[in-house]
């Protein structure tokens, strides 16, 4: 089962079991890939679909950095417990070490030697993370590496 069953399955649940956060968080997520799904005038494969819930949760954490901000600890709260129910559908990050590994293999894959490069590695890598590390971590150790 894809993602996106997966989700609308959890959705039925919720719903039975008046799970009011649940039920919501789930439904920004699927109206988020049918959006994109419509934008892109298809369906789309797995990969994508992590993609949008890597984003999902990345706006969470952009919520719970304003909401400390302005002082909301109930907003706060919100969107720390829809950012765990979002990395539920998440495959098991990678290590430090294991992003390290993939990291030299692209960066060998690429030929590059030097920051300047840093795109191509880029390239080559993202499609292999799948949701189990951020572009962001990603770029940290590509950066760190061909310096």
């Amino acid at each position: 089962m894809d993602i996106k069953s997966t989700l609308q399955s959890d959705l039925k649940d919720a719903l039975r079991h008046g799970e009011e956060i649940r039920k919501s968080t789930l439904r920004m997520a699927l109206s988020a890939i049918k959006l994109a799904e419509v934008e892109k005038g298809a369906h789309m494969d797995e990969a994508a679909y992590l993609g949008i819930i890597q984003k999902e949760i990345k706006v969470r954490r952009e919520a719970i950095a304003d909401a400390e901000r302005a002082n909301r600890p109930k907003l706060v709260a919100q969107a720390e417990e829809e950012m765990k129910i979002l990395q539920s559908y998440l495959p098991a990050a990678f290590s430090q070490e294991e992003l390290e590994s993939m990291v030299r293999e692209a960066i060998v894959e690429a030929g590059a030697t030097s920051i300047r490069e840093m795109g191509k590695v880029m390239k080559i890598l993202m499609p292999r993370l799948q949701g189990r590390a951020t572009g962001d971590q990603a770029s940290q150790v590509v950066r760190r590496l061909l310096q």
